[in-house]
């Protein structure tokens, strides 16, 4: 089996501009790995093989004339099942939209088209993305390539080990509650959750009363966008092209971000938060991550125990009721009326994970810019820190991926040195310190645990400098090595 389809996108661009193998050839090699390991992990659930050959083809003739439709020439890739793909099925794991074919791209998948991507797949996702695994009634469950009785994560499971097995070119995911970085470091790969605001979510709401085709769309609180890939180099080549405003604006409103910092790793300053009494992490990624510190301090990087100055539960407070009033829409009718009835009888001492979120669903507009005021305070905090410390090192999730478990989200639990943990209290604190302040973040893969299941690190930046983080990520490659393939699939 051709080890091609584990290089990285950059490289596999440059190798079609430079003909030494063609789109079509490529594309026939992801179609072979695809129709060989897809069965066993259902990372890829729709395809358009005819007409991803077509174009394929069309990109080889157009190499032949010396023609270049973008940096992305010809490059083979699958989109998450929650982005648009005109003419490809997009149901966001809902027997609902199974039927769904939308006739127009989203803003992010058009700009990669622009590039001159070839799109032949769409990868799994949980129902409306709203979960922290990949399955659905729709296409079934998506298993981690290191470990099938693994979950790759969610929301962009499918994307993340897609990318690890090799079946993908490229990848594009969404994140709200970690859904591009859960997934990446579980599933060995790298990946970037933007600035909030920088990318269209234009094509990612799912149409449940009618498609709209319009260039308007609701911005909604806490989501972005972002690539997931097998390089950081990859990571900053496709932010290069999705960034940019909202089709509405573009008429007056260019977004450039700026370069890194610096240059050399040496030169930058990085803040290390491995672990914390609050969310301590387990001790399988504790271990992979402060082994991958100790490699960047032998190597002469400068780092610092500095914290931002905030208070990490109440972070976490204000990010968990963000996110649940961000994703209210979701919450079916009847469910939400059900909530409101428990929300307004049940006691004061109920703490519980439903009461609580019932409460917080169906609270007040005047809460909600509480919290936004709170938010306000936790983002200059965030900016005085990176005023002395170019980016912070951090967890992704306390655990590395775990077995499957359908049961209701509310019930799961998590084994966390030897400690049953809820799963929320697991999966999201690390995750939310970014996502609420509105940062950047970038996930690279550092090691392996002693069972063998990759370990990512999270790298913060400041607001709106998402090429610092994912610099670091691509210099930290030569002192830590970067994505290794599951050796089932290599």
């Amino acid at each position: 089996m051709s080890q091609v389809t584990l290089k990285s996108a950059t490289e596999l661009a440059k190798a079609i501009r430079d003909k030494r193998i063609g789109s079509a050839e490529l594309l026939e090699l992801y179609i072979e790995r695809y129709e060989l390991f897809n069965p066993g992990i259902n990372a890829i659930v729709a395809t358009d093989l005819e007409t991803a050959r077509k174009r394929a083809r069309e990109a080889d003739k157009a190499t032949a004339k010396g023609e270049n439709w973008g940096p992305l020439h010809g490059l083979p890739m699958t989109i998450k099942d929650t982005m648009q793909v005109a003419g490809m099925p997009c149901t966001w794991g809902s027997p609902e939209l199974k039927s769904f074919v939308p006739r127009r791209n989203a803003a992010t998948v058009q700009s990669l088209i622009e590039a001159g991507v070839v799109i032949f797949g769409k990868t799994n996702v949980p129902l409306f993305g709203l979960d922290f695994q990949s399955f659905n009634e729709v296409y079934g469950q998506t298993n981690n390539p290191w470990d099938l009785n693994r979950t790759p994560g969610g929301s962009s499971g499918g994307a993340a080990a897609a990318l690890a097995a090799g079946l993908t070119g490229l990848e594009i995911g969404s994140d709200i509650g970690g859904s591009i970085r859960a997934p990446s470091h579980y599933c060995g790969v790298y990946g970037h959750k933007s600035t909030f605001g920088i990318i269209s979510p234009l094509g990612q709401v799912p149409p449940l009363l009618r498609e709209f085709t319009g260039d308007y769309t609701t911005a909604n609180d806490l989501t972005v966008s972002g690539p997931l890939a097998r390089s950081a180099d990859d990571l900053d080549l496709v932010m290069r092209l999705i960034v940019k405003s909202p089709m509405f604006q573009r008429k007056a409103i260019n977004i450039e971000l700026p370069p890194p910092r610096k240059k050399t790793l040496k030169e930058y300053k990085m803040g290390v938060w491995l672990d914390d009494a609050a969310y301590p992490v387990d001790a399988s990624v504790g271990d992979c991550l402060q082994q991958a510190t100790d490699r960047l301090i032998t190597a002469g990087v400068s780092v610092t125990d500095k914290h931002p100055d905030i208070n990490f539960v109440d972070s976490d407070r204000v990010y968990r009721d963000l996110l649940n009033l961000a994703t209210v829409m979701a919450i079916p009718p009847e469910d939400f009326e059900r909530m409101k009835e428990r929300a307004a009888t049940s006691s004061p001492d109920d703490r519980s994970n439903y009461t609580i979120f019932a409460r917080t669903v169906t609270s007040t507009h005047r809460y909600w810019q509480e919290l936004n005021y709170q938010r306000t305070i936790l983002r200059q905090k965030w900016a005085d820190y990176f005023e002395d410390v170019d980016v912070l090192l951090c967890p992704v999730t306390r655990v590395p991926a775990f077995p499957h478990d359908h049961t209701e989200i509310g019930k799961r639990v998590l084994h966390i040195n030897k400690r049953d943990i809820p799963c929320l209290d697991a999966l999201l604190p690390w995750v939310g310190l970014a996502t609420v302040a509105y940062l950047p973040a970038t996930i690279a893969p550092v090691g392996l645990t002693e069972d063998k299941l990759p370990v990512g690190i999270q790298i913060i930046g400041p607001y709106l400098e998402d090429h610092t983080p994912i610099h670091v990520a691509k210099l930290m490659e030569a002192v830590i090595g970067g994505f290794t393939p599951p050796p089932a699939f290599s």
